[in-house]
């Protein structure tokens, strides 16, 4: 019975790292257009007026605006807003 427990965690703990684990950057969200929509983390920082930017979650930089979170189609994963920008 142990046996079957730790088979099960082991394959349960390498499916979690598979899908968060390409390169450092996580797929995730809705894409109409089909393409993977590699994210990295922005950290927080102050603007030269004082304003604070809190901390985000953004795409990765390519050359297609088909894969971007705000882009008609697409939904990002952190918020639940779907995108409402023409990507041409």
């Amino acid at each position: 019975m142990k046996k079957i427990i730790l088979a099960a965690l082991l394959v349960s703990a390498g499916a979690a790292h598979a899908h968060t684990s390409s390169y450092g950057y996580r797929s995730s969200g809705s894409n109409l257009y089909g393409s993977s929509t590699g994210e990295h983390y922005v950290n927080g920082y102050t603007r030269s007026n004082g304003t604070y930017v809190q901390g985000h979650y953004q795409t990765n930089p390519n050359d297609t605006k088909l894969d971007n979170w705000s882009t008609q189609g697409n939904q990002n994963p952190y918020t639940g807003q779907w995108g409402t920008k023409s990507p041409y």
